[in-house]
Formats: structure tokens, sequence, C-alpha cells
């Protein structure tokens, strides 16, 4: 009996220590301490988009980049220092990562209203949703209660966040590592239908591959030249339709073998989740709707939480 009722408590800790660090975030987290939060937020990413469009994808990378490299703690938005390298001039950041300055205007925003009470993680989160919605894409609840972290990591930025190279199994073996399933990989995946990429990151792709259609390989080599060093920073859509609205056009490139990046078209190749993209690309309401929980899912991977870390007064550098 002893025994018996050990293990029952044993496992009934281990069950609370296990959901913890979900239950700690919150939809409702500032709803006393900073009521204007979602307000203030919002205005600002709305004002940054409507200078520059691109601005929703590049501020919802930011977040997918945060949360990959040990979680959503705003480690990325950290300027290097004597005592780490940070994530900015990481292989996936350097040179692409973009929107920091609209970061710094939120933050700035925030304190204003609440000084000392948000973190630069939950701007993040709480962002990325926000630039989703405004290019017409689906909301969701944020859950929030994220803290900072006190430090960066440029090694795991390398190692973590997926290059446009990763052929399908790679691409579903990354994700799981940090619990999102291959539905979830193929739904953040399209939010490549909004953005931009850089020669860069379709080179290979336009002069070696032959799954690609022809006239966009066409158009693409115009202004990305077979020479690495050369144009290597002009731009292309990712979606070549619309690449300023949150739609699911992505997806029907895809079937069209017009994925820009080597990484998009691996998830219509042949393999198994073909069948996940046909129905994203006949059904936009089942994207948006798998894209917002994915999102929330996303969200979750390890925060700073509790008395973790710390709520930064800039999200360029520790307190």
């Amino acid at each position: 009996m002893a025994s018996s009722s050990f293990m029952a408590t044993f496992t009934l800790a281990f069950l609370v220590l296990m959901s913890t660090t979900s239950a700690q975030l919150s939809t409702n987290f500032y709803s006393s301490s900073c009521p204007r939060l979602f307000s203030t937020v919002k205005s600002t990413v709305q004002s940054a988009i409507q200078k520059e469009a691109r601005m929703g994808a590049s501020l919802l990378r930011l977040h997918f980049h945060d949360c990959f490299v040990n979680g959503c703690d705003g480690s990325l938005l950290l300027d290097d220092t004597s005592s780490f390298t940070g994530e900015k001039n990481a292989a996936p950041n350097r040179n692409s990562a973009r929107g920091f300055d609209v970061v710094d205007n939120i933050k700035s925003a925030v304190e204003n209203v609440c000084p000392g009470v948000v973190s630069c993680a939950d701007i993040l989160a709480i962002a990325a949703r926000d630039s989703v919605v405004t290019l017409g894409g689906p909301s969701w609840n944020v859950k929030l209660g994220r803290r900072d972290a006190r430090t960066a990591s440029q090694a795991a930025a390398n190692n973590n966040i997926p290059p446009p190279t990763r052929n399908l199994n790679q691409l579903i073996s990354t994700f799981s590592a940090v619990g999102l399933s291959t539905r979830d990989l193929v739904a953040l995946s399209g939010s490549h239908t909004i953005g931009q990429a850089r020669c860069t990151s379709f080179r290979p792709r336009i002069y070696n591959e032959t799954n690609l259609d022809s006239s966009l390989a066409q158009t693409r080599r115009s202004n990305c030249p077979r020479t690495s060093g050369s144009g290597d920073n002009n731009l292309a859509p990712l979606d070549l339709q619309t690449p300023t609205s949150f739609d699911n056009n992505y997806f029907k490139n895809l079937i069209q073998n017009k994925g820009l990046l080597h990484s998009d078209q691996q998830l219509f190749n042949g393999g198994s989740t073909d069948s996940i993209v046909r129905a994203y690309s006949n059904s936009y309401n089942a994207f948006s709707s798998d894209f917002a929980s994915a999102m929330i899912k996303m969200g979750d991977i390890k925060p700073l939480t509790g008395s973790s870390g710390e709520i930064r007064k800039n999200c360029r550098k520790t307190n």
C-alpha cells in the first residue's frame, strides 16, 4: 500500500511539474497589470505595416526564429556583448532577420503605458498575431506570461532554425524536436504566403532542381544570377501572386511546382505531406484554423516563467 501511495503521489507531482510551464502562460496574463497592452501593440504593428507591407512577414518570422532557439524567450533580440555572441548574426538571421527597430518602437509604446511589466518575448508573440491579422489572416488568443532570457546562443540558432536546404524528413525531425507535429510543420510553412526571400535562399533551386515550374525559374533567374556573391540580397516574393495577403496561394503554388524554396517544395513532392498541402490548397478555412492552432503550440515552446529570466527594459540588452 505504501508503495502504491508513493507512486500515486509521485505520478501526481510529475504531472503537475509537466503542466506547470504551459499553465503559467495565459491569455489574460496582463489583463490587470497592462490593460492597454493589446491596443498599444496593434496600433504600432499596423503603422509599421502601413509604411512597409513586408514588415508583417518580418515580424512573424522574428517570433518563429526566437521560439526555435531555446524557446520563446526573446533571446533573438539581444545584441552581442562581451560575454556572449548573440543570434542576430547566426546564418539564418544575418542580413535576413529584420524588424528589430519596429520591436523597439512597440516596446517603447508599451513601456509608456505600463513600465517594466511586459516581456519582449510576449511582445514578439503578440506582434506576430497582429501582423497576420493586419494582412488578412486569422486571429488567435495569444498566451502570455513569458519572461526574457539573459543570454543568447548563436550556435543554437545555427543548429535549430531549419535552413531552406532541408528535405522533408529533416524538416519533420526539426519540428518534432520542439514538440510540433507534421501538420504543424505544413501549416506554419504557410506563413510563406507572405514575405520575400533573398537570392541566396533560392539560388540552388532555380538553377539545379527539376521539380520547379520552368517559367518561374526563368523569372527568378532574371534577378538572381548563378554566380555566388552577385545579387545575393536581391529579393523575390515567396508567393508570386499575393505576397502581402495572408491567403492559401502558397499551397496552390506548391501543387504547380511553384514553391520558391527547396524546403517549400519538399512539402509537395510525392511524400507524406502531399495530402495536407492539397487540403489547404482547397480550403483556406482549414489552413487558417490549423495555422492559428500551430502558432499557439509554437508559442508554448520552453518559455521562461515565474522567477526565471527577467522583464527587459530594452529588448536589445539585459537589465
